[in-house]
């Protein structure tokens, strides 16, 4: 959930990348297109937004500078599942390994 924190009113003009830089202010870059390398960032308005640490500031569609709350480590959780299914596979294998050899032991 987004929650606005100023008014800012940009009006965007195609081809440009918008962004808030590490000074809180609106800037705008030139992206990238067919082979042609983006340009140096400009300033287009100077607002000076302190940022907190674990939001993620952008500007919405009506121009305005919003946050919302990162969203973090939801990636870890299904890692250490799958970790958990290998490791527990890996066990059965060296079981039946243990008793093949401990089968062959006994034949001799």
């Amino acid at each position: 959930m987004a929650e606005k924190v100023q008014k800012v009113g940009v009006k965007r003009e195609s081809g440009y990348l918008y962004f808030i830089d590490k000074q809180g202010d609106v800037s705008r870059a030139l992206m990238a297109r067919g082979g042609k390398k983006g340009g140096k960032p400009s300033k287009v308005t100077k607002i000076g937004v302190r940022k907190e640490k674990g939001f993620l500031y952008f500007i919405d569609k009506q121009g305005d500078i919003s946050r919302s709350v990162m969203s973090r480590g939801g990636k870890k959780q299904a890692k250490k599942a799958v970790k958990k299914i290998d490791k527990e596979a890996d066990k059965k294998v060296v079981k039946k390994t243990a008793k093949e050899a401990g089968k062959k032991g006994k034949k001799k």
